[in-house]
């Protein structure tokens, strides 16, 4: 297995893992003590955090550099 295929593997893994944990801790957060409104910004966080982790991920394993 080459250098490339192994990146994207393991990327995809770690992202999928920082996925499942942030969403399922807003989830909880959004749904325990603090309710839709109280949970919102940590909602905000969590999506920003996962959409620089993909951005992250594309520009290590997919983007073509000249």
């Amino acid at each position: 297995m080459n250098d490339i295929s192994l990146k994207k593997i393991t990327g995809l893994i770690g992202i999928a893992l920082v996925a499942i944990f942030t969403i399922g801790l807003s989830h909880s957060i959004s749904t325990g003590f603090a309710g839709f409104w109280g949970g919102l910004p940590v909602n905000l966080i969590v999506l920003l955090v996962l959409v620089m982790a993909l951005y992250d991920y594309w520009d290590e394993c997919w983007r073509v550099r000249k």
